[in-house]
């Protein structure tokens, strides 16, 4: 297991479930202290109840409001010091068509998926560039940010985005200790994904199989992908062994992007 010191201090946007929550998980046992921003109490919460002293639950963090983010970066900051790697997990992935997909829809996942890594890095950058040892910023994009899917195009333009943003800060901090990179998943075996199976089953009357089918096929391996599969990434990318690593888009993903 890639191990980090016992003073990093990690933020995770959207920790309470799914990847955010396998992030969370990994980092602790790791001996980091970790800090579990979401805007929902209760999964937070609970979370922390089961990691312990070393985590934190830092409730009614909404990314897109950049007054909660400080009032949460205040207390993170309170309980653990400044923050050494920023995890940007945040984020939502309501389908519609292109012709159905209203402008409110289009702006909130915008807000949400990349405004909100913009908000939360630009708070937490003080910190990880006065940190007296490396520093990381691990955006959890997707493999929609390096392809397309029908019927999520305000999804896939904000994830594309957010690799654009990965790319120019990587640049803009080469020369600081602080690295810049994004995790690309698959369709991955979370919460928001049996939503989405959930609602394309009741709207198209096909058995879960049938549409879980939909989802894996995309993946060469035939699978879905394991949160704790992006988490070991994301503990390898905050690893010392990870310091040349900056720019990148990794994606986790059974071989789909070469698959096309």
């Amino acid at each position: 297991m890639d191990q980090v010191s016992p003073s990093q201090h990690v933020l995770i946007t959207g920790a309470g479930s799914g990847i955010g929550a396998a992030i969370a998980r990994r980092f602790a046992a790791s001996g980091a202290n970790v800090s579990l921003a979401g805007r929902r109490s209760a999964p937070l919460e609970a979370l922390a109840d089961e990691l312990g002293a070393c985590a934190l639950a830092v409730s009614s963090f909404d990314v897109t409001d950049p007054a909660a983010i400080q009032s949460g970066l205040a207390a993170a900051r309170e309980a653990f010091g400044p923050v050494t790697i920023l995890v940007n997990n945040a984020g939502e992935a309501p389908s519609a068509p292109f012709e159905k997909t209203s402008l409110e829809l289009w702006n909130h996942v915008l807000a949400v998926d990349l405004t909100g890594v913009f908000n939360v890095t630009q708070a937490v950058l003080p910190d990880l560039k006065a940190s007296g040892q490396p520093a990381r910023i691990i955006n959890i994009a997707s493999t929609a940010g390096l392809t397309g899917y029908a019927y999520v195009s305000a999804y896939c333009a904000a994830k594309h985005g957010v690799i654009g943003l990965t790319r120019a800060l990587a640049l803009e901090l080469a020369k600081t200790r602080v690295t810049v990179n994004a995790v690309c998943p698959g369709f991955t075996d979370t919460p928001i994904l049996t939503s989405a199976i959930d609602a394309i089953t009741a709207k198209t009357g096909r058995s879960r199989d049938e549409t879980l089918a939909e989802f894996t096929k995309h993946n060469p391996q035939g699978r879905l992908i394991r949160p704790e599969e992006v988490a070991s990434t994301v503990a390898w990318l905050a690893s010392p062994d990870a310091g040349s690593i900056t720019g990148q888009a990794i994606a986790v993903a059974g071989g789909e992007i070469q698959a096309g």
